[in-house]
């Protein structure tokens, strides 16, 4: 097929940008940039600066854009990605241990293949067979020996598996428990069962997104948590904010590191990013209200959840 947008030589693009009104002080620093982020991905980033569309069909940037103002918003969303996925890390490794401990003792090493703990027997019908090839394509040594046996259908026990299930499939069999065993799940988290099962799904989609290292500032994101059935505390906190953005992801992390790990300044380190930089706009990350989130002698400085 023909492209309508043939590949142009990192010379050719930084032209482009110049003739869409992008200022490159120092080519060659723009050069090693397209060469190691590519002008596709950077892409992402210098959208917020486009002000409209010439004759050319070619979207024009917004006098005074700089290449460097460009590599800024990149610099800022890599830094907030990687502080979300360290978050993300500390709470999936807590909800597979909390999943581990329920489901062995309450049912047993391999409880967790007993269809009568689950809902809805066809999600469980594509959970185990998904389950099973994890664990054969798994390049974990300390499960490697079992794929050696005759009977490679064979799974571990829980605490095994809790080692080689992807946080996604861990989110819809956890969701897909019956609800008392997901009460006792949630229930050291401060959650209710639903608002677990919302989050764990939503918190596996964002880490996705992160470990792809996709854009995540401004994303837009197609899996939600459910605001409803937060504790009042979290609802308060989400309260006008956009749901299919950031804000409330951050906002739940919080809770969750709050329990899972009192003693860190992850938040702490998540609004100074955020005050660091002027460029992005925190209503792209939806953030309600502005000026109600500025926090006291701050300067008009954007924190997260009003203290």
């Amino acid at each position: 097929m023909k492209s309508e947008n043939p590949p142009i030589s990192i010379t050719d693009q930084i032209e482009l940008l110049k003739r869409r009104g992008m200022e490159v002080d120092d080519e060659a620093i723009a050069t090693h940039h397209l060469e190691f982020i590519s002008y596709c991905r950077l892409e992402d980033y210098w959208s917020i600066f486009e002000a409209s569309e010439d004759n050319e069909n070619c979207r024009a940037f917004r006098e005074g854009t700089a290449f460097n103002d460009v590599l800024e918003v990149y610099n800022f969303d890599r830094e907030l990605r990687l502080l979300v996925l360290d978050a993300i890390e500390r709470v999936e490794v807590a909800f597979r241990a909390r999943w581990v401990h329920h489901v062995a003792v309450n049912y047993g090493s391999h409880g967790y293949l007993d269809r009568d703990l689950y809902r809805n027997q066809g999600w469980y019908t594509k959970n185990i067979p998904e389950l099973r090839k994890q664990f054969r394509r798994s390049k974990d040594s300390s499960v490697g020996y079992r794929r050696n046996k005759r009977d490679d259908s064979e799974l571990p026990p829980i605490w095994t598996v809790a080692e080689i299930i992807s946080f996604g499939l861990l989110s819809k069999m956890i969701n897909d428990l019956r609800r008392a065993d997901r009460k006792s799940i949630s229930h050291p988290f401060g959650l209710k069962d639903q608002a677990f099962a919302s989050i764990s799904q939503h918190l596996s989609h964002v880490r996705n997104i992160c470990a792809h290292h996709s854009r995540l500032w401004n994303k837009r994101f197609t899996v939600t948590m459910g605001v409803g059935c937060m504790p009042d505390s979290l609802k308060a906190d989400m309260h006008g904010a956009d749901n299919r953005r950031l804000h409330n992801t951050l906002v739940a992390l919080d809770h969750l590191l709050s329990i899972i790990a009192p003693e860190t300044e992850w938040r702490k380190r998540v609004n100074s990013l955020i005050d660091s930089n002027d460029l992005v706009t925190p209503s792209d990350m939806g953030f309600p209200d502005l000026s109600a989130r500025a926090a006291p002698n701050a300067g008009g400085s954007v924190q997260l959840r009003s203290l």
